[in-house]
């Protein structure tokens, strides 16, 4: 018996219990962790309250990402042995699996190794915010030096990895918050510009940032109205990914911008990349490579333990972090 993040129903934080249940030994091409840090996320928040891609079937287990120790191997799994220190990389899906808890199995193709350098709680920080990152700047944009990227809602984790990811190939990344209340943080964590894009001309501070040339990638997990002025930050040929959906208004689009520029828009999520495993050993061997060498370093918000797991989803729901959230076990 051990300890499961689960709820019976949806709503807030305090639908999430630690119940007792049985654990089911690992089966085929199954991976069995005895976590020590796990990761929190805005898709579990999704989940939980039932605004996620799958919904619940309840009891419904919950969880992302995870970082521990190998318990157990199943049937055909090679590449792990117990006592191994492993992370979850986001690459399957809630019906299937959650990995919240003090045992739990996960699939073999979403466990992977991370650098010795990192703490169990860097550990399980790290995938599913560089992952995300990753996908869209590097996998699909192919953002190059001196490529300048806007970071929307850049103090969550997704959006300073995205920051710390164009630093690391010498592209500029430039956040966007909505006050000037975290400009010196962002600064602190490597944005080379930010823009409060409720206290300043968005357009007019791309223009000036890009000497008039414009950005080349938006990278937005928000969405509504003020995409209509991003657009027109984009230079010829742009980028422009919707990765969440903090607000969920439809965008609009200026058609001209959209004509005039060769833009790309485009809906995108990390299961493109952690889908097929070509593009999910790129995405392996460029993260591992960039915590191994200290250039991509997980910023953690704020720890709490498994028994506050409600408050921990409370605190997310919050938007007051910068980094991550995570759980100790």
């Amino acid at each position: 018996m051990s300890r499961i993040v689960r709820f019976h129903e949806l709503g807030g934080p305090d639908v999430l219990r630690l119940e007792e249940v049985s654990v089911a030994p690992p089966g085929p091409g199954e991976v069995q962790i005895r976590p020590r840090a796990l990761g929190i996320n805005r898709a579990e928040v999704m989940y939980r309250t039932g605004q996620y891609l799958v919904q619940p079937e309840f009891p419904a287990v919950i969880g992302y990402e995870a970082a521990g120790t190998v318990e157990a191997v199943g049937e055909g799994v090679s590449e792990f042995a117990i006592g191994d220190a492993v992370s979850v990389i986001p690459a399957f899906s809630f019906a299937d699996y959650g990995v919240h808890g003090e045992l739990v199995n996960a699939p073999v193709h979403a466990v992977v190794r991370h650098p010795a350098n990192l703490s169990f709680e860097q550990a399980a920080a790290a995938w599913m915010m560089y992952t995300t990152a990753y996908g869209a700047l590097i996998d699909i944009a192919d953002l190059q030096p001196g490529d300048t990227v806007l970071i929307r809602a850049a103090s969550s984790s997704v959006g300073l990895a995205a920051i710390q990811i164009a630093n690391q190939i010498g592209a500029i990344p430039v956040a966007l918050t909505r006050t000037d209340s975290k400009r010196q943080a962002l600064l602190d964590a490597g944005a080379q510009h930010v823009i409060a894009t409720e206290e300043q001309d968005l357009i007019e501070a791309v223009e000036r940032i890009t000497a008039g040339e414009g950005a080349r990638v938006a990278f937005d997990p928000v969405g509504g109205r003020k995409v209509r002025n991003i657009l027109k930050t984009l230079k010829f040929g742009g980028f422009f990914f919707q990765y969440g959906a903090l607000e969920t208004d439809d965008l609009t689009i200026p058609v001209m911008e959209l004509l005039g520029k060769d833009l790309t828009i485009r809906g995108y999520q990390l299961f493109e990349v952690t889908g097929d495993p070509q593009r999910m050993q790129r995405a392996r061997d460029f993260i591992h490579a960039g915590l191994a060498s200290g250039q991509l370093a997980p910023i953690i918000a704020r720890s709490f333990p498994l028994e506050e797991m409600a408050e921990a989803h409370r605190y997310m729901e919050s938007n007051s972090q910068i980094g991550k959230i995570i759980v100790t076990v």
